[in-house]
C-alpha cells in the first residue's frame, strides 16, 4: 500500500518512519538542525510548490540507502486520515 503525499508523489507504508507537521515541530532547533542538514545531503524532497505543512520521513530499505523526506503541502492530520482509510480497507 502507498500514501499519497501530494501532486503524484507516493511512499510505501512500509516505509514512512513518521508523519510530522512543521508548525509545531520546527520550533524545536534540533528538528531545523535536522531538516538543514537533510538539505545539504539532498535527502529533502519537495512535493508541490505550495506553502508546505507536514514533512513525512522515510527510510530506504536498499542496502547502504539513506532516509528521505519529504516536504508537503498537504497537512499532518490529512495524511495520518489517508493512512487510517487505508489500514481500514
Amino acid at each position: 500500500m502507498y500514501l499519497h503525499l501530494g501532486q503524484s508523489v507516493m511512499a510505501p507504508f512500509r516505509d514512512v518512519i513518521g508523519i510530522f507537521d512543521l508548525d509545531n515541530t520546527t520550533q524545536s532547533h534540533i528538528t531545523r538542525k535536522f531538516l538543514s542538514r537533510a538539505e545539504r545531503e539532498d535527502r529533502v524532497v519537495t512535493v508541490g510548490s505550495e506553502l508546505p505543512k507536514s514533512f513525512i520521513l522515510c527510510a530506504e530499505r536498499k542496502p547502504g540507502g539513506r532516509d528521505r523526506i519529504y516536504i508537503s503541502q498537504l497537512s499532518a492530520a490529512t495524511l495520518l486520515r489517508r493512512v487510517e482509510e487505508q489500514v481500514l480497507e
